[in-house]
């Protein structure tokens, strides 16, 4: 029996391949669904994001007895006058910012050079590694500083595609806040049983991850931007608000975050004023050690409960299939599938009861379902 279930797995996954094979054969017929799928998939994540982090005030209002169309609006309203002020009040000082780096990208070239110079006239005391490596990187510096320019421009265009995609944002925010609650009837309408017990958890699991994890997470970057933007200032670091934000963004990230978001300040620092680099450094350890040991265990505890290996390989992966974007929602994806996988295990006998069509399990396994269910049950109330 165990040969005959490897042999179908191994049967199915060699059909996956050969399927996945084909797909990728025909990419020109399926291109336009995947420049739907694109186009649908930022608008989407956004609106999702929003919905997360205002469905709490939609349900303190809702608790209240607001009913929902004043409530929806009221979330709307805020997140409106939020963006509106964001806009207002950081958007000039943010361009302000950026065009003040791309003025002095030429002295930050040449101050760069000239450290690079130093090594050099210092190689001949370093290893011969260490020699190869400096002359790998001269040789590649030029080519990356010219390519700044075009990466700007990348920059700028993907930013018009990026808001006029954001059109659609409102509209898909508007229905999750307005039918969230009828979307898990809805799925799990068509099936019965245990099987559409196993829909309803599925889901409610899924939910219940994004929700810590997009709304603990959001609280904890904010603050933790917040800290490094007032650290930034004291010690006169240029560009403290793009790297507050950049930081809070990477936070997004968890284990990897903070040591990405201190990269670009460190090296802003060591062009600025080398000595900065022990307070950027000093300041980020403080930062952390306020953000692990008070902010995130009162915040969100242990929400996810993934390795940090597990993270690094994600994200790396992520990183090497998309990009950035890949990289921020890798590890809430991951934690999704987990959930998911995770479901069912749990229900592992009444899904091989559907799809073997037996009802053997019903008949003669009652007593060890009813152990497994009340397995699930124990271990549910010991998480709580």
């Amino acid at each position: 029996m165990v040969q005959k279930n490897w042999f179908q797995i191994g049967i199915a996954l060699i059909m996956t391949l050969i399927i996945i094979l084909l797909l990728k054969e025909m990419k020109v017929i399926f291109h336009p669904i995947y420049i739907i799928v694109k186009t649908i998939f930022i608008p989407l994540i956004v609106a999702g994001l929003l919905y997360y982090i205002g469905v709490p005030i939609q349900e303190f209002l809702e608790k209240r007895k607001v009913p929902k169309w004043a409530s929806v609006s009221t979330v709307l309203l805020i997140i409106t006058l939020v963006i509106g002020i964001f806009i207002s009040v950081l958007i000039p000082m943010i361009t302000d910012q950026v065009q003040n780096l791309v003025q002095k990208a030429p002295a930050i070239q040449k101050q760069a050079e000239e450290y690079v110079d130093y090594a050099l006239s210092q190689r001949e005391r370093l290893p011969e590694s260490f020699e190869n490596k400096i002359n790998d990187i001269v040789g590649n510096l030029d080519k990356t500083l010219t390519s700044l320019g075009d990466v700007m421009i990348s920059l700028v265009t993907g930013t018009v595609q990026t808001l006029f995609l954001l059109i659609l944002v409102p509209f898909f925010l508007i229905y999750m806040l307005k039918d969230h609650k009828k979307f898990v009837p809805y799925v799990s309408s068509p099936f019965n049983g245990s099987f559409k017990r196993f829909i309803v958890e599925t889901l409610g699991a899924i939910d219940k991850t994004l929700r810590s994890f997009i709304q603990g997470q959001m609280l904890v970057s904010v603050i933790l931007g917040i800290m490094l933007y007032v650290g930034y200032l004291i010690m006169g670091l240029d560009y403290a608000l793009l790297l507050a934000l950049f930081a809070v963004m990477t936070n997004f990230i968890p284990f990897l975050g903070p040591y990405l978001a201190v990269a670009p300040a460190i090296l802003l620092a060591l062009l600025q004023e080398p000595i900065l680099v022990l307070w950027v450094v000093l300041l980020m350890v403080v930062a952390q050690q306020i953000e692990g040991n008070i902010i995130t265990p009162n915040v969100m505890g242990n929400t996810l409960n993934i390795h940090p290996l597990t993270v690094i390989t994600v994200v790396l992966a992520a990183g090497n299939l998309g990009g950035f974007v890949a990289v921020m929602v890798a590890i809430p994806t991951y934690a999704v599938i987990k959930a998911i996988v995770t479901k069912i295990y749990e229900y592992r006998y009444d899904i091989k009861h559907i799809m073997m069509k037996e009802n053997t399990f019903y008949r003669k396994s009652e007593p060890d379902r009813d152990e497994h269910y009340e397995t699930i049950k124990k271990r549910k109330s010991l998480n709580k």
